[in-house]
């Protein structure tokens, strides 16, 4: 096991690390920014390093003074949460030849899952359930890329293989408008991500979000920790997640996991992975592999009792997974809502000072956040700032502890997104189950 760890993220993700490291009696080194250095993990961790100013560019994605910071702490591994560096091979690889150890799959099994085509390639070998598509980039021939929507019927959807969050897409609903919309995708890609590299799926009008966490070994072991539903979503960004996911056909439930679990075994992947999939008619379709822990773990460990966090730092400190697929047992269910720093109307962040935090409690309510009375949120990050999960032995328990953890809920001094979560939770669509990913945009629109 590792003496020390150095955790390359910060606030709730960076304290939720912390507290399986000192679990697992791992010492804890916080990398952090100038204005971060009063965040609660800095305070706790055993060890801090300042690796630079406030902008992410020059502290959180700063790949050598997050190495340097390793060096002089004498620490063995980094973990990097989710975001900034989680899924870039390039500082897996850097850490790696650099003496340390990456909490998470290898660079190469970075890069594989990181391009979609590729992706998709190795997930129809492992026999993962894929969107019907190109199967591979779109050459420059215009006569092919027009046989291709004509096989794979309007309406399809052209993607940039580099893409990620909702960029590099451009749905095409008809035969003349597809070769301009594959230049003009093209010509994002190439502007976004530095590689115009598309390919063409099928377009799925009605699915729902749904994904598969798996953890692996790499030593020949993986396991799969049931389903999350994640449809609602406002610009391809998740709001409120759940675990199981709800009405899911169970052969196709049960034939997606194992797929995942083979998927695993066949790219030799190590640590928490995602499987990212729309669900439509019954049917499940890959779309892409999150190389890393998710935001919404939580839901998974509580309906599973797993620490996913620790179970993933002792994978990739070289230990076999602790756990079998017969130890893993399904139930109840959990709910997820994401507090973010933002006017709950306009989405716009509201970054300030916390006079006053006061977090739910109760039987069956987790809070995973870094706030306090007087912390400041910076305008620099992400706006997340706190994740309200409850669970309970049925849906409608778990629901309705979740309406009442975020009406106990107190962030004063900022305005956040409770309202609309509070919304959520008591819409009669969401409440009977199954909504699509449209679902949310469209009752905003209203």
């Amino acid at each position: 096991m590792f003496e020390k760890i150095v955790i390359a993220n910060r606030g709730e993700i960076a304290l939720r690390i912390l507290r399986a490291c000192k679990e697992l009696g791992i010492k804890t080194v916080a990398v952090h920014s100038q204005i971060d250095r009063d965040l609660k993990h800095v305070r706790l961790a055993d060890e801090s390093v300042c690796i630079g100013p406030n902008s992410s560019t020059e502290s959180y994605l700063n790949i050598p003074r997050i190495i340097s910071a390793m060096e002089i702490t004498d620490s063995m591994a980094v973990h990097p949460g989710y975001g900034f560096l989680a899924e870039n091979a390039d500082f897996a690889e850097q850490v790696q030849n650099s003496g340390f150890t990456f909490i998470g799959p290898s660079a190469d099994v970075i890069r594989l899952m990181g391009d979609k085509v590729s992706a998709i390639a190795a997930m129809k070998k492992a026999g993962v359930p894929t969107v019907p598509g190109s199967d591979g980039p779109l050459p420059d021939d215009k006569d092919k890329c027009l046989g291709f929507g004509q096989s794979i019927g309007y309406p399809v959807i052209i993607k940039a293989a580099a893409g990620g969050g909702g960029r590099g897409m451009r749905v095409v609903h008809t035969e003349s408008a597809l070769l301009n919309s594959i230049r003009v995708t093209k010509a994002e890609a190439k502007a976004a991500f530095g590689d115009d590299t598309v390919y063409m799926e099928k377009f799925l009008q009605n699915p729902r979000h749904v994904e598969v966490q798996v953890m692996s070994d790499g030593q020949g072991h993986a396991i799969h920790l049931g389903d999350r539903d994640c449809s609602l979503q406002r610009r391809h960004q998740k709001v409120l997640e759940e675990a199981p996911a709800p009405f899911i056909d169970p052969d196709s439930r049960r034939k997606v996991l194992e797929s995942c679990v083979k998927a695993c075994i066949e790219i030799g992947y190590r640590g928490a992975g995602t499987f990212e999939f729309l669900y439509e008619d019954g049917h499940f379709y890959f779309i892409e592999m999150n190389t890393r822990i998710q935001v919404e773990h939580p839901v998974t460990e509580m309906v599973t009792g797993v620490d996913l966090i620790k179970e993933q730092i002792r994978v990739c400190a070289g230990e076999k997974l602790s756990l079998s697929q017969d130890d893993v047992v399904i139930k109840g269910h959990s709910f997820e809502c994401r507090i973010n720093a933002e006017d709950p109307k306009t989405f716009m962040p509201c970054p300030g000072t916390v006079t006053q935090f006061h977090a739910p409690g109760g039987l069956g309510v987790r809070v995973d956040s870094h706030l306090y009375n007087g912390y400041k949120v910076p305008p620099n990050y992400d706006s997340m700032i706190a994740k309200i999960i409850t669970y309970g032995e049925c849906r409608a328990t778990a629901l309705a502890r979740m309406r009442s953890a975020l009406d106990e809920l107190v962030i004063d001094g900022i305005r956040t997104n409770i309202p609309l979560q509070q919304d959520l939770v008591r819409d009669a669509g969401f409440m009977k189950g199954g909504v699509n990913i449209h679902y949310l945009e469209k009752k905003l629109g209203k």
